[in-house]
């Protein structure tokens, strides 16, 4: 951190940066990176993939950040490259499936290091359902689900992250909240329940997944994959 760094606001930061800071943009990243590395990891669902979409992203703003107009705040815009960076490599992924390693189980699992935020739910079957419906939606409906249920990002903030309107963000998240219902209502339903107990198990579908909002259930990057080595 550079010295008066903390006291400059995110958009000072950019400006720092273009102006030739080297520790402008560093500094930026340090301020957001856990919230963006939660972004990533719940709409991807793989440690290793949301590492690498931050850190394609991360260059791509350190890059680009002339481009950045000020017409929306620093971190609408730097969650707007990582949902954008996300949503490519998911629809890659969707294209061109891997198959995993005997004894690796998801493709590239084994080489994920560390474990994934905390999940405090005491129901880890429960967890892990909720996780494979998420990963199950269109990504659109994930994306906007992550940042409206998860994230807890106004309506208004998640349709100008992904740059759509705020009806359509609505819509999404509707769709999707049925959709993880109905897959919920089979997979959590307790034998001899009746057909509303997986809802009345899980609440918030979306909200579900064990795993705490915001940065202190995030992992931050690792120190080699930050601002000053975006080049």
């Amino acid at each position: 951190m550079t010295p008066g760094s903390a006291a400059r606001s995110d958009a000072d930061l950019v400006r720092a940066h273009l102006a030739g800071d080297s520790g402008a943009f560093a500094e930026l990243v340090r301020r957001h990176r856990d919230r963006l590395w939660a972004v990533a990891l719940r709409t991807i669902g793989d440690r290793e993939e949301a590492a690498d979409a931050v850190q394609d992203a991360l260059l791509s703003a350190y890059r680009g950040a002339s481009g950045f107009r000020g017409d929306s705040a620093v971190t609408t815009w730097l969650h707007r490259i990582v949902v954008n960076a996300c949503l490519d490599r998911i629809r890659r992924r969707q294209s061109h499936p891997t198959v995993p390693l005997p004894g690796t189980g998801r493709a590239g699992e084994d080489r994920c290091a560390g474990p994934e935020p905390a999940a405090p739910a005491p129901d880890h079957d429960t967890v892990m359902t909720v996780r494979a419906a998420l990963a199950a939606l269109p990504v659109e409906q994930r994306a906007a689900l992550v940042l409206v249920d998860m994230q807890g990002y106004p309506v208004a903030e998640a349709a100008r992250i992904l740059g759509v309107a705020e009806g359509t963000i609505k819509s999404r998240c509707a769709r999707g909240r049925a959709r993880m219902a109905m897959e919920l209502d089979v997979g959590l339903t307790p034998p001899g329940a009746g057909g509303d107990a997986g809802h009345g198990r899980t609440g918030n579908p979306a909200a579900a997944d064990g795993v705490e909002s915001g940065p202190a259930a995030t992992r931050p990057l690792p120190p080699a994959r930050e601002g000053r080595d975006q080049r």
